[in-house]
């Protein structure tokens, strides 16, 4: 069985702060580590639990944070940008048969560790069908569409919580407890990799295709913090704007809900100026 691990940083072991997991950073070279330590607990414990291939897709920020020379030699891995389906790139090739959400995080909005979706400021909400999405829903709309189950969910507690609402019969492991945006009562490494090499073994008993759901129309709205972002959003075709703050756009299925998305927040980033957002 193929397993996929997308592999984001801001739920890793032991990342509280921005600095944590900003490339390039002497606080982000330390965590990459964590990181690769929380993939490699999942490699094993997927393997122990039936898998036969594990490929892992980098997820965060630029994409290159793993260190491959650290992770597990059993695995590979998509590393860099940019990708088709960003996140959860390599499940549009059809043979994926369960689906990891590592280091995955609360949506815009939300309480809890370094909570965003997609940009790390400046989205203030985000809904998909008229229901608060997380990049964690985002991405299981997508998923969903080509059969692949969400089978294990690692993060804050709170990122926990919300993998429920969106994967319901997914494992959940909490490496951190959520203190405040900033700040969290960590377990340290050691423990967490026990943890979550643990439920990765359990999870593929959840593995296995299921009927793709039949693609459908889906609308996002996303709510910015500032009236020029909402207006930069709305050059990209499809998206219009709904009121000074708030674009919304309804794609034909997930997989160009997902698309537009990326582009539509890439165009918010290019229009953000330094001091006054």
């Amino acid at each position: 069985m193929k397993i996929l691990i997308s592999a984001d940083m801001e739920g890793a072991t032991g990342v509280t702060w921005p600095a944590d997991c900003e490339p390039g950073t002497e606080q982000w070279q330390r965590c990459r580590s964590m990181l690769t330590g929380d993939v490699n607990a999942t490699i094993g414990g997927l393997l122990a639990g039936g898998a036969t291939e594990v490929l892992v897709n980098e997820a965060h920020s630029t994409m290159r944070n793993l260190l491959l020379e650290e992770l597990d030699e059993r695995a590979t891995m998509i590393t860099g940008r940019h990708k088709e389906l960003s996140m959860v790139e390599g499940v549009q090739a059809g043979d994926v048969d369960g689906i990891v959400f590592l280091g995955y995080h609360c949506g815009a909005g939300d309480d809890g560790v370094l909570a965003h979706t997609y940009l790390p400021n400046a989205v203030t909400e985000v809904l998909l069908d008229g229901a608060p999405a997380s990049e964690g829903r985002l991405n299981a709309a997508v998923v969903a569409e080509y059969g692949t189950p969400v089978i294990l969910v690692t993060g804050d507690d709170r990122a926990c919580e919300d993998a429920a609402s969106y994967a319901p019969f997914a494992r959940t492991v909490a490496v951190k407890d959520h203190v405040s945006r900033y700040a969290a009562r960590c377990r340290p490494p050691a423990r967490t990799a026990a943890d979550i090499r643990a439920a990765a073994e359990g999870a593929m008993t959840s593995a296995g295709r299921t009927d793709p759901v039949a693609p459908a129309p889906r609308t996002v709205e996303v709510e910015v913090d500032s009236a020029q972002l909402a207006q930069a959003a709305a050059i990209v075709p499809s998206v219009t704007r709904t009121g000074d703050r708030r674009v919304r756009y309804t794609s034909p299925d997930a997989y160009e809900m997902i698309r537009t998305f990326k582009t539509v927040t890439t165009m918010i980033s290019q229009h953000m100026e330094k001091d006054y957002g």
